[in-house]
């Protein structure tokens, strides 16, 4: 699985942080998020699949490999 986010969509909703905090921070000033991993290990992958689909901004791509 390799994660993309699209930053400028993002509206900090922090939804990509509680269910995937390995993979996702948010920015102290902002809230916007970080990419930690933009290649999770198989174990992370369904709560990064969650977090892209309760992403309320779809700032979150997946390409599944």
């Amino acid at each position: 699985m390799r994660v993309e986010v699209d930053v400028p969509k993002c509206v900090a909703s922090g939804q990509c942080v509680l269910l995937a905090p390995d993979v996702f921070d948010q920015r102290e000033e902002d809230g916007m998020v970080v990419l930690l991993d933009d290649n999770p290990p198989a174990e992370l992958h369904d709560a990064v699949r969650e977090s892209a689909t309760v992403c309320p901004a779809a700032a979150i791509r997946l390409e599944e490999s």
